[in-house]
């Protein structure tokens, strides 16, 4: 063990010299290994972070929830082209089929009907914010988009029942509106003429690249039967949010609710579906499906730099053969076995390789700080992408090394010495 290690710490130092003592030779091999390490480590951070980011969105669309709609997220159904106009022909959801499928449907842990007008001003005194989202909710709603109350309480079923102007304010409308968030409890506000009791403020959320039409941070949540004296409930984007039960598989729930509707809305054998079921489990499916095409072109620009860098740290191996040539007899003179010679260039190999890794991991790392702020853009290296590079770099190291260190390995001893 101990003669392994000295072997070892050996190898690492005559690489190290390698590199010292022919910088600009050095730099041209390992360049190529940085830019495929750089390309592949860098595709795979963003993408998983990217990933991540945008999974953590949809997450917050609920978990097991089907969106029910006139509309097809993300376009046709199954991904293909719909004309519009179909769309145009189907009815808006109701609130009265809330009641009919809760009755129908044995899969329904929690149902709630949606309203959602944007771009609104809220008054306040002289003061005013624009751009606000106002959400018109049922009892419901906050057990399936469960966010925290920061001040203030949540609406009651009595203010659901009554229809009770009293609301619930996001953190940087109310920020915005009093200077600070905590001031919003207990005063009042003006939408379209209509004064508006805020009774709790919601807790920050931050940004997210999903735009899944609930950003709390920017909004005012209002209980259904008052949200309709402000704004008509045909332009205000109705929908019926049904999140199933734990013990339900996604698929079962959307066929249930499939036959429940056809039901309700009398559907033949023979119509096709005048409503769209958004489940959210189909958009994070289809999100990972998008990101791991992209991993793949990730991968395909980084082998070829990386094969680039392989010829590179090889050309390096050959020229440290040839120059080390008589050092290598002499050590086989005096007893080296040839595996000993062969793990001696590998290691080399694979330590000036893995330098060239370090150093590309090291550009993604920089790149992520200074992107991260000014994009608002959590970027995440992950344990697993630490391991890949070092994994990359260890297999392309003996690569690039087994030829030149298997002739290294081979040679004759007397005529090894005899070359100097």
């Amino acid at each position: 063990m101990l003669k392994t290690l000295q072997i070892l710490s050996a190898t690492f130092g005559l690489a190290w010299q390698e590199l010292r003592n022919n910088k600009l030779r050095t730099f041209l091999s390992l360049f190529g290994v940085t830019i495929g390490i750089f390309c592949i480590i860098g595709v795979l951070t963003t993408v998983e972070s990217l990933e991540k980011n945008i999974q953590n969105g949809i997450k917050s669309l609920g978990t097991n929830t089907i969106y029910i709609d006139k509309w097809q997220f993300g376009g046709g159904e199954d991904g293909g082209e719909y004309p519009w106009w179909k769309y145009m022909k189907r009815p808006e959801p109701k609130y009265e089929e809330l009641r009919f499928i809760r009755a129908k449907t044995n899969t329904v842990q929690h149902m709630a009907f949606t309203l959602n007008v944007g771009g609104q001003n809220v008054v306040h005194g002289k003061d005013m914010i624009q751009g606000a989202g106002i959400f018109g909710v049922t009892e419901e709603f906050n057990s399936i988009q469960p966010f925290e109350i920061q001040y203030g309480r949540y609406l009651t079923g009595s203010d659901m029942d009554h229809g009770s102007a009293n609301g619930v304010m996001g953190y940087e409308n109310a920020s915005k509106l009093f200077g600070a968030a905590e001031y919003a409890v207990g005063k009042s506000v003006v939408i379209r003429n209509k004064k508006v009791n805020i009774v709790g403020v919601i807790k920050k959320q931050g940004k997210s690249l999903l735009i899944s039409g609930w950003n709390f941070d920017d909004c005012v949540i209002l209980p259904y039967r008052f949200f309709r004296s402000i704004f008509e409930e045909k332009y205000s984007q109705p929908v019926i949010m049904a999140q199933g039960r734990p013990d339900v598989s996604p698929e079962a729930f959307k066929d249930e609710l499939r036959a429940t509707l056809r039901a309700i809305r009398r559907l033949s054998p023979s119509d096709e579906d005048n409503f769209a079921l958004n489940a959210v489990n189909d958009i994070s499916e289809t999100f990972t499906k998008l990101f791991s095409s992209i991993k793949l072109g990730g991968w395909l620009i980084g082998i070829l730099s990386l094969v680039v860098g392989a010829f590179g740290i090889a050309n390096i191996m050959f020229v440290t053969v040839r120059e080390r040539t008589p050092v290598i007899g002499l050590k086989k003179a005096i007893g080296a076995k040839s595996r000993t010679i062969l793990s001696e260039f590998l290691v080399e190999s694979s330590f000036i390789c893995f330098i060239g890794g370090i150093i590309g991991l090291l550009l993604v790392f920089i790149l992520a700080k200074i992107l991260s702020g000014p994009l608002n853009f959590d970027v995440y290296i992950s344990y697993n992408i630490i391991a890949l590079t070092v994994t990359i770099c260890i297999i392309i190291g003996v690569a690039a090394g087994i030829i030149p260190a298997t002739i290294a390995a081979r040679m004759n001893p007397v005529v090894a010495i005899r070359s100097k």
